[in-house]
């Protein structure tokens, strides 16, 4: 079990899926292959597949404090319709059993916060008992923006043409209606535990789109959630993904995100970088450049 130490706090990853998941000409519309080529000394293999494609990881973090135990982003789920998505439709993975290993029950969870509302960011909120979808986490509470909420609630009231657009209407149905009951809206920025814990907004990707601040004996942890999706996007920040709701803002949050991350030293990390997972941003002569924390 990878862990990271932040003072007295541990931040853990539990891993869904990982793999060469996205083809780069799809997954990045500003894709350039000579990007790729300047860069294949430190992105292959673990960044960039043989094959070409964008190599990926699927997971959480669980951050146990002292006093509180926090789930950050929950995956895609296991028993989901999410076709035409084969690879992640009606999933047996061991995401259950690999958060069980770190000693954390589900019913230990203080706190799920969803960095926002795609198909891979809740799909673990839920989870099927006699044939309907309740809390998988039933003592938490689901923290994630109003702003959100109301984007995909609007959202699911249109018609939809793209498959993207129709996997979010189930998304909506089975991981996030579900959870209501036990879920916190914020608005801004807003402190969840004083003076530790507190979300950030980050637009672009969503509109409601948030980061999740967590700073102990002066050090940060910076969850960025899908601000950059593939280290290249460090090298890149003008690069959006294909999925990015609002582009223009897209750019403009990455480029803000990773100048505070570092200005501050703040230790990155995001939701879906592979191997080596989070790390250290740094000022370079082209911008920036970004160093895997080695433990």
């Amino acid at each position: 079990m990878q862990y990271w130490q932040l003072g007295p706090i541990r931040i853990m990853r539990i891993a869904e899926l990982s793999g060469p998941l996205f083809d780069p000409k799809v997954f990045f519309p500003d894709y350039d292959p000579a990007v790729f080529e300047t860069n294949q000394h430190w992105l292959y293999p673990n960044h960039i597949h043989d094959n070409g494609n964008v190599m990926a990881s699927m997971h959480s973090y669980l951050i146990e404090t002292p006093h509180h135990k926090i789930l950050v982003d929950s995956c895609i789920g296991n028993d989901k319709d999410r076709q035409p998505y084969r690879n992640w439709h009606e999933m047996q993975s061991p995401y259950l059993k690999n958060l069980q290993t770190t000693g954390v029950a589900p019913e230990e969870i203080d706190y799920v916060m969803c960095t926002h509302m795609h198909v891979d960011h809740v799909g673990w909120n839920t989870c099927l008992k006699d044939g309907s979808w309740v809390p998988t986490f039933p003592n938490a509470k689901y923290v994630f923006s109003e702003q959100e909420y109301t984007f995909f609630k609007g959202e699911r009231e249109k018609k939809k043409t793209e498959d993207f657009e129709k996997v979010a209407d189930k998304v909506w149905d089975d991981s996030i209606l579900p959870i209501l009951d036990l879920a916190e809206m914020t608005q801004g920025e807003t402190e969840i535990i004083a003076d530790q814990l507190r979300i950030i907004p980050t637009p672009g990707h969503t509109p409601g789109s948030i980061s999740i601040s967590l700073t102990t004996n002066g050090q940060e942890a910076l969850f960025t959630g899908d601000v950059t999706h593939h280290p290249i996007q460090v090298i890149k920040p003008a690069w959006n993904s294909a999925f990015c709701e609002l582009p223009d803002q897209a750019r403009a949050t990455r480029g803000k995100v990773l100048e505070h991350c570092e200005q501050h030293q703040s230790l990155m990390m995001p939701a879906h970088f592979n191997v080596g997972f989070v790390g250290f941003v740094h000022a370079s002569d082209s911008g920036f450049s970004f160093d895997f924390y080695e433990q």
